[in-house]
């Protein structure tokens, strides 16, 4: 998974006080769990656009100024109810050994067969949470959609999962290809059906002979 680098100061006070001159100063006041205490610090705000304003997945590497760098993922963050700026961010420190449970975002790929006979694709799940290691954490869920045909569906147990353990049941639909109005029979089953059908009148007629 890409890792996105956010230079950090640490913070010695974490009253409400120095936290409002922070935000005044255009930082956004961060705390990071999972280690043996939470470590709090502070970044520019514009350090976290790439990080918060992207469907995509990342791991953080946080550098603080006395040298210390950490590996995280974004946990929580908090916006501003009318301005939408950020106010607070919550990280998880990663450790090689532990898993870690993450929100991994769906990429479709391919052109549903259903699609083009006038089907309407609906995607049930934008993002999937998986558990993993974090050397095995993927950037995407890769799905090909093309030999979807209409009323056919992509649940999780369909799904390869070597690298990570989905935390979703099996059942779940991830997406699927539902009928519409402007949806034509599929011509390569009608061709199916069509030689299945002459099959057996085939058989009948050779019978018929002997």
């Amino acid at each position: 998974m890409k890792s996105i680098t956010i230079n950090g100061s640490q913070r010695e006070s974490v009253g409400k006080k120095s936290t409002k001159a922070l935000r005044n100063a255009g930082q956004v006041p961060c705390v990071l769990y999972g280690g043996d205490k939470p470590v709090h610090f502070s970044a520019p705000e514009l350090a976290f656009s790439k990080l918060v304003y992207t469907p995509n997945a990342h791991t953080v590497v946080i550098n603080l100024e006395n040298g210390e760098v950490l590996n995280a993922v974004l946990q929580d963050i908090q916006f501003h109810p009318v301005t939408d700026r950020i106010l607070h961010i919550d990280f998880y420190q990663l450790f090689e050994d532990k898993e870690i449970a993450l929100n991994i975002p769906v990429n479709l790929v391919g052109n549903s067969r259903g699609v083009k006979n006038g089907g309407v694709l609906r995607r049930n799940n934008r993002k999937l949470r998986i558990k993993a290691l974090p050397a095995n954490l993927p950037d995407f869920i890769e799905i090909d959609i093309t030999p979807l045909k209409i009323g056919d569906k992509v649940a999780v147990g369909d799904l390869p999962s070597e690298d990570y353990t989905f935390l979703h049941s099996d059942n779940t639909v991830v997406c699927q290809v539902r009928t519409s109005r402007t949806a034509v029979e599929d011509e390569e089953e009608e061709e199916e059906l069509e030689e299945g059908a002459e099959a057996p009148a085939t058989e009948a007629a050779e019978a018929t002979q002997e």
